[in-house]
């Protein structure tokens, strides 16, 4: 894609390179003003090379910025997964001590009242 994109602005300069010349040296080798319709359409050609290099520099930059984030995101999944190796070693025994039974789960709410006598 790169490759593309460099060929096509280099088309773009080249042509404008070589319309430049031309109209600066149209007088003295055709002996006259050139028309107004060929002009025009050497520049809508122009923008039409100009049109397509844009797109294809857009698109370049678009699938790099895609790759960034794409690669930043793995980024983030393997900092955590580190972290959470690393964090493994040290919580899993807490976690195991803090597991809780299914009655000390319930008694977290109002416990029930209790008669003595």
């Amino acid at each position: 894609m790169k490759k593309v994109n460099s060929i096509f602005q280099l088309l773009t300069a080249l042509f404008f390179g070589i319309g430049l010349v031309y109209f600066l040296t149209y007088e003295k080798m055709w002996g006259g003003t050139p028309m107004t319709g060929e002009v025009v359409s050497w520049l809508l050609a122009g923008l039409v090379i100009y049109l397509i290099t844009w797109g294809t520099s857009w698109g370049y930059v678009s699938s790099l910025n895609s790759r960034i984030k794409k690669i930043e995101l793995e980024k983030k999944d393997l900092k955590a997964l580190v972290f959470d190796l690393e964090r493994g070693g040290k919580v899993s025994p807490v976690e195991k001590n803090t597991e809780l039974t299914k009655d000390e789960t319930e008694s977290s709410a109002i416990k029930p009242r209790e008669n003595f006598k």
